[in-house]
């Protein structure tokens, strides 16, 4: 695009400014000064994050995992085989059969470790939405750099069809040269 057409673009643009959303109207201002768009989206998440958010997050993904789950089958077969074989023999169980008290624990641990897990999957639905966000200003910027690209192909070839033309023109005026010549 040469500078005329950059400098109309830009005023055209700086006119409809404000019907574009706010992320269109950053994301234009940039492309004007030029200035490169590349973001890491998750890096930027993770530095705003706090201790208690990144503790959430860990706690969360060992909820989660195939480790948490071996280790917690474990637990809960030791229990039942402590209170109901081995201590049943001793008569000095301290959780006997119902297993009231491991129910206790089971309910307090599901009660801290399903609000922690809900705002691990908040915080990931809302870095979810800065991706798709971010995809959005990508794709936006794709779409933009597409119309300059075929702006300049269509300069380009204006271009080519004037060179064509003048350069037929310079031939068409030899060959009636030529045929002056050869007439006299």
């Amino acid at each position: 695009m040469n500078d005329h057409s950059q400098e109309q673009f830009k005023k055209l643009l700086l006119e409809k400014i404000e019907t574009f959303t706010k992320q269109e109207r950053g994301l234009i201002h940039r492309l004007i000064e030029r200035r490169h768009i590349a973001r890491n989206i998750n890096k930027e998440f993770d530095d705003q994050l706090t201790f208690g958010q990144r503790l959430a997050d860990k706690v969360a993904a060992f909820g989660g995992s195939w480790t948490f789950i071996i280790i917690f089958a474990s637990i809960l077969v030791i229990w039942i085989i402590l209170n109901s074989v081995i201590l049943a023999k001793l008569n000095s169980t301290f959780d006997p059969f119902p297993y009231i008290l491991l129910n206790l624990f089971l309910s307090m641990l599901a009660a801290i470790q399903a609000p922690v897990i809900m705002m691990s999957q908040n915080r990931l639905s809302i870095k979810d939405r800065l991706d798709a966000a971010h995809d959005y200003e990508v794709n936006l910027k794709a779409e933009l750099e597409i119309a300059n690209l075929h702006e300049k192909l269509d300069e380009l070839r204006e271009k080519q069809w004037a060179e064509l033309v003048e350069m037929q023109q310079e031939q068409i005026r030899l060959l009636t040269r030529l045929l002056e010549e050869k007439s006299k």
